[in-house]
């Protein structure tokens, strides 16, 4: 499925697409995409789709946040400071992605051999005209 968005405000739009697209979770869902491409914004927005209440942000220095919804985890990974699949490994990657928590991990492309088969894989793209093109697979 290909969209694109022009606004903050369709990013919301778009997470309740994306939703519908996985059907009933916890899924695990990898984002591709340059820096400034909206990889976090869209995060964000699914976020407060699943009903997160609390600020999400970034998990940049971090490596992984996590924010509950009622019983349910989502864990929010940013890989983007790792250079070395051993260092995933040793923030126990494995356990989060065979989880039975909703997993967003930014900057998937390192471990991109340990992803359960079934993840799914968003594609961000800028475009010139500021829009963002977004691709689920």
């Amino acid at each position: 499925m290909e969209l694109k968005v022009h606004t903050v405000e369709e990013w919301d739009q778009l997470a309740t697409k994306l939703l519908e697209y996985a059907g009933p979770g916890p899924h695990k869902i990898a984002f591709y995409g340059e820096i400034g491409a909206g990889k976090t914004t869209f995060i964000k927005a699914l976020c407060r789709q699943l009903g997160i209440k609390s600020t999400v942000s970034s998990p940049t220095f971090a490596l992984v946040n996590e924010y509950t919804a009622g019983q349910e985890s989502i864990f929010h990974m940013d890989l983007y400071r790792l250079t070395h699949l051993q260092e995933a490994l040793d923030i126990g990657i494995e356990e989060y992605l065979y989880s039975t928590a909703w997993c967003f991990i930014e900057w998937p492309e390192l471990v991109e051999q340990l992803l359960p088969e079934e993840t799914i894989r968003v594609k961000i793209e800028a475009l010139a005209d500021s829009s963002r093109k977004v691709v689920f697979l």
